[in-house]
C-alpha cells in the first residue's frame, strides 16, 4: 500500500530525475551526444512515471505544483553549481518564491 509519505519520497526521486534529464539535455548538444540524449529520455521517462505513481496518493494539483516548482528550483541550482550560470538577486528570489510557494501549498493541508 502506498502511504502518503511514500508517495512524497516518489516524488522528490522524480523531480531529481527531471532535473537530471534536464542537465543531460544540456550536455546532449541539441540530441547530437549519444549518451547525453539517451539519459535525458531514460530520466524524463522515469520522472513522468514516479510522478504517475506519486498521485495514486497525493492530489494531482499539488503534485504538479509541487513538482514543477522543485524542479525549476533544482535545475536552476544545478545550472549555477555544474554549468556555470551566473547567480543574479533576482534568480535568487526566484528559487526562494518557487521553495516558499510549495511548503506554503504543503502547510495548506491539501497535500493527501
Amino acid at each position: 500500500m502506498l502511504t502518503t509519505q511514500v508517495a512524497w519520497i516518489l516524488l522528490a526521486a522524480s523531480v531529481a530525475a527531471e532535473s537530471l534529464g534536464t542537465a543531460a539535455l544540456n550536455l546532449s548538444s541539441g540530441f547530437t551526444r549519444l549518451l547525453p540524449s539517451v539519459l535525458t529520455v531514460a530520466c524524463y521517462v522515469t520522472a513522468v512515471w514516479l510522478m504517475a505513481i506519486a498521485t495514486k496518493r497525493i492530489e494531482m494539483g499539488m503534485a504538479y505544483a509541487a513538482w514543477a516548482g522543485s524542479s525549476a528550483a533544482l535545475t536552476a541550482v544545478i545550472g549555477i553549481a555544474w554549468f556555470g550560470e551566473a547567480l543574479s538577486p533576482i534568480k535568487a528570489i526566484g528559487i526562494c518564491t518557487a521553495i516558499s510557494g510549495i511548503v506554503l501549498l504543503n502547510l495548506s493541508g491539501n497535500g493527501s
